[in-house]
């Protein structure tokens, strides 16, 4: 059976410049735990995660992000994510930074130490000069085992000034394979958002179909909508591959750790003009990651140039890209799956 997660679920996206932004993002953590089903003690460490998290891009880089959002898991159990990135000095000690009492801005020191503590699932990132990235994960109940086999991490952020994103996101999971969606709305706001929303609902009806089945399944849903550019990849855990179909301007790029890969897009408009649909694969061993993004992020990144973070968990690449690479000028996405089995 295919389980399916994606960006239906809104994402919760704080700029922290103040401890009032710390307390604001708190709040809404504590909202989304409620609805989700959470006793007081789960609320409780999910609080101390976003305020330790918040408190620690103050005291350490000045300013920075945190989202919250559902699990993106394809489990049934409810959890909640929390991503915590920065632009600051990054981490100058890795493992006294994470021993209680121990801080280079003459507090406690307790917050990394705190994080990890209070997390069922826990990874980080961090480089000198180039900032920090954190990963929490906290489940309503025993952590579930690995719902498939592959991991996904996925941003999305609208235009300033607008309330909704056009870009979208999806992915799928089942035994055999997982496919991974991204899609851009024609322009922004809640039109493109509907787009958005209608290609996910066409994976959510064929979620183990072939890309170009994908295609052309919202293809025909999106006429009603102003359009969309659209990209689907299927990785298959049997070969070891991964098939792409794409058309406008959503980027697949599958990267081995070593090399990149990037794959072709047709031009034309899903839902409006959709001349051809041409489906290309790519070596996608365990550990490969698939990366799809929309053009508000810029496409003139390299992995290399981040030692260790291929390693980590999808979120926190997604994270990093999104923070060195968005435009700003639009709605932006990164989706970031990658394959079990490789992982540092």
């Amino acid at each position: 059976m295919e389980t399916l997660i994606s960006s239906l679920h809104p994402q919760l996206v704080f700029p922290i410049n103040h401890a009032s932004d710390v307390a604001a993002a708190r709040r809404a953590g504590q909202k989304l735990a409620d609805e989700l089903g959470f006793d007081e003690v789960q609320a409780g460490r999910l609080a101390i995660v976003v305020t330790e998290a918040g408190t620690n891009i103050l005291k350490h880089a000045g300013e920075g992000t945190l989202y919250i959002m559902r699990a993106q898991s394809g489990a049934s159990m409810a959890g909640v994510d929390v991503l915590a990135i920065d632009n600051g000095p990054g981490l100058l000690d890795v493992a006294a930074s994470f021993q209680d009492g121990i801080s280079t801005a003459g507090t406690a020191g307790n917050g990394l130490g705190a994080l990890r503590r209070q997390s069922d699932e826990f990874d980080f990132w961090s480089m000198r000069g180039k900032g920090a990235a954190f990963f929490m994960r906290l489940w309503r109940g025993s952590p579930p085992p690995e719902p498939c086999g592959v991991e996904v991490g996925a941003l999305y952020v609208p235009l300033a000034g607008e309330d909704e994103s056009g870009d979208g996101w999806a992915a799928s999971c089942g035994p055999d394979g997982a496919t991974l969606l991204g899609v851009d709305g024609l322009g922004h706001g809640p039109e493109a958002a509907k787009a958005a929303r209608a290609a996910v609902h066409a994976l959510e009806r064929r979620p183990s179909s072939a890309p170009g089945e994908v295609l052309q399944a919202a293809h025909e849903a999106l006429r009603i909508t102003r359009g969309a550019a659209l990209s689907v990849a299927r990785i298959d855990y049997a070969g070891n591959d991964v098939r792409f179909a794409g058309i406008g301007n959503v980027s697949c790029v599958v990267h081995d750790g070593d090399t990149r890969r990037a794959l072709v897009s047709h031009n034309g408009i899903v839902g409006a003009n959709m001349r051809k649909v041409q489906e290309f694969s790519a070596d996608c061993p365990p550990g490969a990651l698939v990366i799809l993004h929309s053009d508000g992020v810029q496409t003139q990144w390299d992995l290399n140039d981040y030692p260790g973070l291929h390693g980590r968990v999808p979120v926190l690449v997604a994270g990093i890209l999104m923070r060195d690479f968005i435009r700003g000028r639009d709605d932006a996405l990164v989706l970031v799956g990658r394959r079990r089995g490789g992982h540092a």
